[in-house]
């Protein structure tokens, strides 16, 4: 913007470097030229300050496609002025000499013109396709399109104008539509997902059963394993019983063999001490074999009185008297006392 100060009946100007400013004074050029600075009297005076720098001018297109689909562009036009003289002669950009703003609104005018070219040639592409084909094909057709269109359109170079480069940011659908356009791709993907989620369930279901028929063989070999096990304990049982069977057996025979060898020892034993008391007992009736009797009777008659503490009574009759006489008779007289009939000498 252009700085003016004001004196008493003169003023001075003083612009920026980017700026060009063309002095008019009584309908004729005095001065033009880029960041000028000088002195002048505002009666029958008028300047001008056109902008030389890059502008950028932001745009939102709404467009139809072939199919009369409804989309929006959306990007930005950079331009710059490439010939102030001409622009000025056709654009105002007269500044007010006490504020030093412009009067008008020349950019807004310029915008208008670029926004009606970009018009222009963004409408011409929409309508040679279908909504999907543009989609597909992205901003980047629309953006070489309308760089292209504006290069070679005489409008702007007319005008002293010149399109630096053109941005195209997206290029959309409307709501509606974007939902229509991605039903059948969300379909797909919904289906996919639904397979995706029955494969994942069928191979679960599948992985459930090779863990159950798994565990079906587990219990299977477990209870082989097992009957093994009782087969193989009932073996060993049936052993250790045959086996404690066969020492008992074993240990009865022992033990009976052995009472039949102390039976027998015993019996040997008992056969030698009775053989032994028969030897005795016979040696001792021979001796007592040659005996009178009535010594037989004294000795016995002495062991009996031995083995006899008291007599209370004794009874002696006729007979017995007379026997015992006659054999002491016997005795004194040396005369044997006959032996009974059957009796061994």
């Amino acid at each position: 913007m252009a700085q003016i100060k004001h004196y008493p009946g003169i003023r001075q100007m003083r612009a920026d470097a980017s700026s060009y400013i063309q002095h008019f004074r009584n309908g004729k050029r005095v001065r033009a030229g880029r960041g000028l600075a000088f002195w002048f009297m505002p009666d029958g005076a008028s300047i001008s300050e056109i902008p030389t720098d890059d502008r950028q001018m932001p745009f939102i297109l709404k467009g139809q496609s072939a199919d009369f689909q409804e989309l929006t562009v959306q990007g930005t036009v950079v331009w710059r002025i490439s010939d102030p003289q001409a622009l000025g002669d056709r654009i105002d950009f007269t500044i007010d000499l006490t504020s030093g703003l412009p009067i008008g609104n020349p950019i807004d005018q310029i915008n208008a013109v670029l926004v009606g070219l970009v018009r222009q040639f963004t409408y011409g592409y929409l309508q040679q396709s279908g909504v999907r084909a543009l989609l597909t094909a992205g901003a980047a057709p629309v953006q070489e399109i309308v760089s292209q269109s504006l290069a070679a359109d005489p409008t702007l170079p007319s005008m002293g104008l010149e399109a630096v480069g053109v941005n195209i940011a997206d290029l959309a659908p409307t709501s509606e539509l974007a939902r229509a356009l991605q039903a059948p791709t969300f379909e797909s993907l919904q289906q996919q997902a639904d397979e995706a989620s029955f494969s994942r369930r069928a191979l679960a279901v599948e992985k459930e059963r090779a863990i159950a028929e798994n565990e079906l063989n587990n219990q299977i070999e477990l209870s082989a394993r097992q009957k093994d096990l009782i087969e193989r304990e009932s073996a060993n049982d049936r052993f250790k019983m045959e086996a404690s069977t066969a020492t008992r057996k074993v240990n009865a025979e022992g033990e009976a063999e052995m009472q039949t060898l102390k039976a027998e020892a015993e019996a040997q034993s008992i056969r030698v001490v009775e053989l032994a008391k028969a030897d005795a007992e016979q040696a001792r009736m021979n001796v007592f074999s040659n005996v009178p009797p009535a010594v037989l009777l004294a000795l016995a008659a002495q062991e009996f009185a031995g083995k006899v503490n008291a007599i209370d009574n004794l009874t002696v009759t006729p007979d017995m008297l007379t026997g015992l006489m006659t054999q002491v008779g016997g005795l004194l007289n040396g005369v044997p006392t006959p032996r009974p009939l059957g009796e061994e000498r």
